[in-house]
Protein backbone atom coordinates (compact mmCIF):
# COMPACT_ATOMS: atom_id res chain seq x y z
CA UNK A 1 0.00 0.00 0.00
CA UNK A 2 1.48 3.30 -1.10
CA UNK A 3 1.66 6.39 1.42
CA UNK A 4 -1.06 8.33 -0.50
CA UNK A 5 -3.55 5.26 -0.74
CA UNK A 6 -3.10 5.18 3.29
CA UNK A 7 -3.37 8.53 4.17
CA UNK A 8 -6.73 8.38 1.50
CA UNK A 9 -8.08 5.61 3.54
CA UNK A 10 -7.40 7.61 6.89
CA UNK A 11 -8.87 10.54 5.57
CA UNK A 12 -12.28 8.87 4.91
CA UNK A 13 -12.06 6.68 8.03
CA UNK A 14 -12.12 9.75 9.75
CA UNK A 15 -14.53 11.82 7.77
CA UNK A 16 -17.34 9.13 7.86
CA UNK A 17 -16.62 8.86 11.77
CA UNK A 18 -16.28 12.55 12.70
CA UNK A 19 -18.71 13.67 9.47
CA UNK A 20 -20.97 10.63 9.26
CA UNK A 21 -23.22 11.03 5.49
CA UNK A 22 -21.85 14.65 5.14
CA UNK A 23 -18.34 13.39 5.27
CA UNK A 24 -18.52 10.83 3.26
CA UNK A 25 -20.35 12.69 0.64
CA UNK A 26 -17.67 15.66 1.30
CA UNK A 27 -15.09 12.91 0.41
CA UNK A 28 -16.78 11.89 -2.55
CA UNK A 29 -16.92 15.14 -4.22
CA UNK A 30 -13.51 15.41 -3.23
CA UNK A 31 -12.73 12.84 -5.86
CA UNK A 32 -15.27 14.26 -8.21
CA UNK A 33 -13.31 17.56 -7.99
CA UNK A 34 -10.25 15.49 -9.14
CA UNK A 35 -11.23 13.60 -11.70
CA UNK A 36 -12.67 16.74 -13.23
CA UNK A 37 -9.44 18.62 -12.87
CA UNK A 38 -7.41 16.02 -14.19
CA UNK A 39 -9.37 15.36 -17.13
CA UNK A 40 -9.22 19.00 -17.31
CA UNK A 41 -5.56 18.92 -17.94
CA UNK A 42 -5.97 16.25 -20.08
CA UNK A 43 -8.31 18.22 -22.55
CA UNK A 44 -5.70 21.43 -22.72
CA UNK A 45 -2.64 19.04 -23.08
CA UNK A 46 -4.71 18.04 -26.53
CA UNK A 47 -4.87 21.79 -27.20
CA UNK A 48 -8.29 22.38 -26.23
CA UNK A 49 -8.89 26.08 -25.26
CA UNK A 50 -7.74 26.48 -21.75
CA UNK A 51 -10.00 29.38 -20.84
CA UNK A 52 -13.30 27.57 -22.04
CA UNK A 53 -12.15 23.94 -20.41
CA UNK A 54 -11.57 26.15 -17.08
CA UNK A 55 -14.68 27.95 -16.70
CA UNK A 56 -16.91 24.36 -17.65
CA UNK A 57 -14.56 22.60 -14.97
CA UNK A 58 -14.66 25.25 -12.50
CA UNK A 59 -18.47 25.21 -13.04
CA UNK A 60 -18.75 21.72 -12.12
CA UNK A 61 -16.21 21.68 -9.34
CA UNK A 62 -18.48 24.19 -7.90
CA UNK A 63 -21.73 22.23 -8.52
CA UNK A 64 -20.32 19.52 -7.29
CA UNK A 65 -18.59 20.99 -3.86
CA UNK A 66 -21.65 23.04 -2.85
CA UNK A 67 -24.43 20.55 -4.03
CA UNK A 68 -22.64 18.01 -1.68
CA UNK A 69 -22.09 19.16 0.83
CA UNK A 70 -25.25 18.18 3.00
CA UNK A 71 -27.21 21.68 3.37
CA UNK A 72 -30.50 22.51 2.36
CA UNK A 73 -31.09 22.40 -1.63
CA UNK A 74 -32.49 25.93 -1.42
CA UNK A 75 -29.66 27.08 0.51
CA UNK A 76 -27.12 25.20 -2.26
CA UNK A 77 -29.07 26.95 -4.96
CA UNK A 78 -28.43 30.53 -3.41
CA UNK A 79 -24.86 29.06 -2.96
CA UNK A 80 -24.48 28.01 -6.34
CA UNK A 81 -25.46 31.54 -8.38
CA UNK A 82 -23.59 33.92 -5.55
CA UNK A 83 -20.22 31.17 -6.66
CA UNK A 84 -20.87 31.77 -10.19
CA UNK A 85 -21.48 35.54 -9.77
CA UNK A 86 -18.34 36.19 -8.05
CA UNK A 87 -16.51 33.60 -11.04
CA UNK A 88 -17.36 35.76 -13.68
CA UNK A 89 -16.12 38.76 -11.96
CA UNK A 90 -12.89 37.26 -11.22
CA UNK A 91 -12.35 36.06 -14.80
CA UNK A 92 -12.95 39.39 -15.83
CA UNK A 93 -10.26 40.38 -13.57
CA UNK A 94 -7.88 37.90 -13.55
CA UNK A 95 -7.44 37.51 -17.39
CA UNK A 96 -6.38 41.19 -17.82
CA UNK A 97 -4.25 41.22 -14.73
CA UNK A 98 -2.72 37.99 -15.72
CA UNK A 99 -1.50 39.67 -19.14
CA UNK A 100 -0.18 42.14 -17.36
CA UNK A 101 1.74 40.60 -14.37
CA UNK A 102 3.83 38.50 -17.08
CA UNK A 103 4.55 35.57 -14.69
CA UNK A 104 3.41 32.73 -16.73
CA UNK A 105 5.78 29.83 -17.55
CA UNK A 106 8.68 29.15 -15.31
CA UNK A 107 11.54 30.98 -13.45
CA UNK A 108 15.23 30.89 -13.37
CA UNK A 109 15.13 28.63 -10.36
CA UNK A 110 13.23 25.73 -12.56
CA UNK A 111 16.17 25.90 -14.96
CA UNK A 112 18.22 22.93 -13.15
CA UNK A 113 14.83 20.69 -13.46
CA UNK A 114 14.21 21.63 -17.00
CA UNK A 115 17.70 21.41 -18.25
CA UNK A 116 17.24 18.47 -21.51
CA UNK A 117 13.93 19.06 -21.46
CA UNK A 118 11.29 21.03 -24.04
CA UNK A 119 9.02 23.72 -23.16
CA UNK A 120 7.56 24.26 -26.48
CA UNK A 121 4.43 22.39 -25.80
CA UNK A 122 2.65 24.34 -28.70
CA UNK A 123 0.07 26.07 -25.39
CA UNK A 124 -0.26 29.63 -24.29
CA UNK A 125 1.48 29.90 -20.76
CA UNK A 126 -0.58 32.98 -20.28
CA UNK A 127 -3.70 30.88 -20.99
CA UNK A 128 -2.09 28.45 -18.89
CA UNK A 129 -1.48 30.88 -16.09
CA UNK A 130 -5.15 32.48 -16.36
CA UNK A 131 -6.92 28.66 -16.05
CA UNK A 132 -4.09 27.99 -12.87
CA UNK A 133 -5.60 31.20 -10.71
CA UNK A 134 -8.77 30.32 -11.84
CA UNK A 135 -9.01 27.04 -10.47
CA UNK A 136 -7.19 27.99 -7.49
CA UNK A 137 -9.73 30.15 -6.71
CA UNK A 138 -12.75 27.80 -6.76
CA UNK A 139 -12.09 26.23 -3.15
CA UNK A 140 -12.25 29.90 -1.42
CA UNK A 141 -15.27 30.61 -3.62
CA UNK A 142 -17.17 27.77 -2.32
CA UNK A 143 -16.16 27.66 0.95
CA UNK A 144 -17.12 31.49 1.81
CA UNK A 145 -20.30 31.38 -0.19
CA UNK A 146 -21.63 28.20 1.57
CA UNK A 147 -20.67 29.90 4.94
CA UNK A 148 -22.59 33.03 4.34
CA UNK A 149 -25.51 30.65 2.95
CA UNK A 150 -26.23 28.42 5.66
CA UNK A 151 -25.53 31.31 8.17
CA UNK A 152 -28.30 33.66 6.90
CA UNK A 153 -30.49 30.26 6.06
CA UNK A 154 -30.12 29.71 10.23
CA UNK A 155 -30.78 32.85 10.78
CA UNK A 156 -34.09 32.92 8.88
CA UNK A 157 -35.03 29.58 10.63
CA UNK A 158 -34.80 31.42 14.38
CA UNK A 159 -36.39 34.81 12.75
CA UNK A 160 -38.59 34.11 9.88
CA UNK A 161 -40.78 37.46 10.27
CA UNK A 162 -36.79 39.28 9.32
CA UNK A 163 -36.60 42.07 6.75
CA UNK A 164 -34.38 41.61 3.15
CA UNK A 165 -32.52 44.68 4.20
CA UNK A 166 -31.42 43.94 7.61
CA UNK A 167 -30.98 40.00 6.54
CA UNK A 168 -28.53 42.21 3.80
CA UNK A 169 -26.62 43.57 6.86
CA UNK A 170 -26.82 39.97 8.76
CA UNK A 171 -25.20 38.36 5.78
CA UNK A 172 -22.48 41.49 5.79
CA UNK A 173 -21.83 40.84 9.88
CA UNK A 174 -21.38 37.11 9.27
CA UNK A 175 -18.54 38.09 6.09
CA UNK A 176 -16.62 40.43 7.89
CA UNK A 177 -15.78 37.53 10.89
CA UNK A 178 -14.53 35.12 7.83
CA UNK A 179 -12.52 37.31 6.39
CA UNK A 180 -9.51 37.03 8.59
CA UNK A 181 -9.83 32.88 9.20
CA UNK A 182 -9.93 32.79 5.70
CA UNK A 183 -6.48 35.42 4.96
CA UNK A 184 -4.91 33.52 7.61
CA UNK A 185 -5.41 30.04 5.69
CA UNK A 186 -4.48 31.65 2.36
CA UNK A 187 -1.16 33.29 3.68
CA UNK A 188 -0.20 29.94 5.59
CA UNK A 189 -0.93 27.75 2.79
CA UNK A 190 1.43 29.66 0.64
CA UNK A 191 4.29 29.81 3.24
CA UNK A 192 3.80 26.11 3.92
CA UNK A 193 3.37 25.02 -0.03
CA UNK A 194 6.74 27.50 -0.95
CA UNK A 195 8.79 27.16 2.16
CA UNK A 196 11.49 25.37 0.24
CA UNK A 197 11.28 28.12 -2.51
CA UNK A 198 11.49 30.82 0.27
CA UNK A 199 14.40 28.57 2.00
CA UNK A 200 16.50 29.11 -1.77
CA UNK A 201 15.55 32.50 -1.01
CA UNK A 202 17.55 33.16 1.77
CA UNK A 203 20.38 30.53 0.93
CA UNK A 204 21.42 32.39 -1.99
CA UNK A 205 20.77 36.28 -0.15
CA UNK A 206 17.54 37.54 -2.36
CA UNK A 207 17.02 41.21 -1.87
CA UNK A 208 13.90 42.15 -0.94
CA UNK A 209 13.27 43.56 -4.42
CA UNK A 210 14.67 40.34 -6.08
CA UNK A 211 11.90 38.46 -4.10
CA UNK A 212 8.89 40.37 -4.76
CA UNK A 213 10.14 40.52 -8.38
CA UNK A 214 10.76 36.45 -8.18
CA UNK A 215 8.59 35.09 -11.56
CA UNK A 216 7.70 32.07 -9.51
CA UNK A 217 7.04 33.99 -6.16
CA UNK A 218 4.94 36.62 -7.96
CA UNK A 219 2.59 34.07 -9.44
CA UNK A 220 2.08 32.45 -6.55
CA UNK A 221 1.19 35.65 -4.50
CA UNK A 222 -1.21 37.25 -7.34
CA UNK A 223 -2.86 33.73 -6.73
CA UNK A 224 -3.43 34.40 -3.02
CA UNK A 225 -4.77 38.11 -3.74
CA UNK A 226 -7.21 36.55 -6.71
CA UNK A 227 -8.43 34.28 -3.90
CA UNK A 228 -8.69 36.89 -0.91
CA UNK A 229 -10.39 39.41 -3.53
CA UNK A 230 -12.86 36.34 -4.67
CA UNK A 231 -13.96 35.89 -1.04
CA UNK A 232 -14.31 39.93 -0.29
CA UNK A 233 -16.14 39.98 -3.10
CA UNK A 234 -18.53 36.73 -1.93
CA UNK A 235 -19.71 38.69 0.63
CA UNK A 236 -22.14 41.34 -0.38
CA UNK A 237 -23.06 39.27 -3.92
CA UNK A 238 -24.17 36.31 -1.58
CA UNK A 239 -25.86 38.16 1.07
CA UNK A 240 -27.44 40.34 -2.13
CA UNK A 241 -28.79 36.98 -3.70
CA UNK A 242 -30.07 35.79 -0.55
CA UNK A 243 -32.19 38.58 0.30
CA UNK A 244 -33.68 38.60 -2.74
CA UNK A 245 -34.40 35.54 -2.66
CA UNK A 246 -35.90 35.77 0.23
CA UNK A 247 -38.01 38.49 -0.33
CA UNK A 248 -39.47 36.97 -3.51
CA UNK A 249 -40.45 33.90 -1.18
CA UNK A 250 -42.52 36.48 1.15
CA UNK A 251 -43.75 37.98 -1.21
CA UNK A 252 -44.79 34.78 -2.89
CA UNK A 253 -45.93 33.83 0.78
CA UNK A 254 -47.82 37.14 1.41
CA UNK A 255 -50.45 36.67 -1.91
CA UNK A 256 -51.00 33.28 -1.16
CA UNK A 257 -51.98 34.35 2.20
CA UNK A 258 -54.01 36.75 0.89
CA UNK A 259 -55.54 34.76 -1.72
CA UNK A 260 -56.85 32.12 1.30
CA UNK A 261 -58.55 34.87 3.11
Amino acid sequence: MSTITMLGLILLILMVVVGGKQGLQSFLSLLFNFGCLFFSIVLIAFHFSPLLVTLVTGVIILAITIFLSGTSDQTSQIAFIASLVVLLLLVALIIPVEHWAQVQGFGLEDSDDLEGMSILVGIDYVQVAIATAILSTLGAIAEATMAIASGLDEIIEQHPQIKASRLFTDGILVGKQIIGTTLNTLFFGLFGGSLSLFIWFAGLHYSIGSIINDKIFAGEFIIILFSLIGVIITIPVTSLVMAQQYQIRQSKKGKVDKHDE
